[in-house]
């Protein structure tokens, strides 16, 4: 329970440059005062939209046979997705707590079945006996969720920021007001959207972790986790990700109100709307990618797309990278625990 709330922590530290960047770069609000209004809707968005990301990790992906060490296993991929968050961070990288959870998960259940039908050397029938647990349709559902929403994103962002620019063409500059202050309700609509889909990750391996305890007869999201979830990732996002807001908010290129408005308003409706679905999806890289299509819809040459070839990199061997690292921490724990 701790682990994961630790995972829900850094996930809303990471993924606060994705809701607050381009209001701050824009002005619309200062850096404190986004946070703290990004936090509280962060903590109200889980509890409004409801449980099935949570019933996708949580159910979806992985079907644990008889004699899996679940407890285990399941700490083994937290803390790989908590070492990939804070690595990534630190470096001032946008990536996916969405692809660190899933690849510490079946890193840690393929090693799991590894263990378990190990009888010397391990042999093909050991290998696909512990792919076995595994689920493809809930894999399948994730990937092409984590895949479909960048793209979502970079499409909207382009769509919209043409479509506003169409309409305010013969605007004074005074219409900046307005973007500005629209801000303010695109980054609410942003924040709710973000705690709906991110919060839900946790719940989903709280909620798997006490039904492998026995703790619960079933697969349902207790309320008390709604609201531990909720909490943790609040707290993570009033804490605030710097390096990153920094990069999402001024390394694509200079972001002005409008940009902010529109990708607000484009990454709120992909991030929702995969919620209401069950589909995880990275907040960061949707926002990123609509950040790059808003700016691409004026001029391609706009945008520093240096910095989105490195956001697409770790978005690649993120999955692999904590697949490994949560084999190796299980294999580890099971050794010397």
């Amino acid at each position: 329970m701790a682990v994961a709330l630790v995972f829900d922590f850094w996930n809303g530290y990471n993924d606060s440059a994705s809701i607050v960047s381009t209001m701050i770069s824009s002005r619309a609000l200062a850096p404190r005062a986004a946070l703290r209004l990004t936090a509280v809707c962060e903590f109200l968005g889980p509890v409004l939209f409801g449980v099935a990301v949570a019933t996708t990790i949580g159910a979806g992906v992985l079907r644990l046979p008889p004699g899996a060490q679940a407890l285990p296993l399941i700490v083994a991929a937290l803390i790989a997705a908590v070492g990939w968050n804070i690595l990534t961070s630190r470096l001032g990288i946008p990536s996916s707590s969405s692809h660190a959870l899933v690849g510490g998960l079946i890193g840690s259940a393929v090693m799991d079945g590894l263990v378990r039908h190990h009888h010397g050397m391990i042999t093909v029938t050991d290998l696909h006996h512990a792919v076995s647990v595994i689920q493809v349709g809930g894999l399948f559902k994730v990937l092409l969720a984590l895949l479909v929403a960048p793209l979502a994103g970079f499409v909207a962002g382009y769509l919209l920021m043409r479509v506003v620019l169409f309409v305010v063409r013969n605007s004074t500059p005074g219409v900046n007001w307005v973007f500005k202050r629209g801000q303010i309700l695109t980054a609410i609509g942003l924040a709710l959207s973000h705690g709906a889909n991110d919060a839900q990750k946790t719940m989903g391996i709280v909620t798997m972790a006490l039904l492998a305890a026995g703790v619960i007869p079933e697969f349902r999201v207790p309320l008390w986790v709604v609201g531990a979830a909720a909490a943790s990732i609040a707290a993570g996002t009033a804490t605030g990700g710097w390096k990153l807001i920094k990069t999402i908010g001024g390394k694509f290129y200079k972001i002005r109100p409008v940009h902010g408005f529109t990708t607000q308003i484009g990454s709120a409706s992909v991030i929702l709307g995969a919620a209401l679905l069950g589909g995880p999806v990275s907040t960061s890289h949707v926002v990123s990618s609509a950040i790059m299509g808003a700016g691409s819809s004026e001029r391609f040459n706009k945008v520093r797309w240096g910095v989105g070839k490195r956001i697409v990199a770790t978005w690649v061997i993120t999955i692999p990278v904590t697949c490994l690292v949560s084999a190796l921490v299980y294999l580890l724990v099971r050794i010397f625990v």
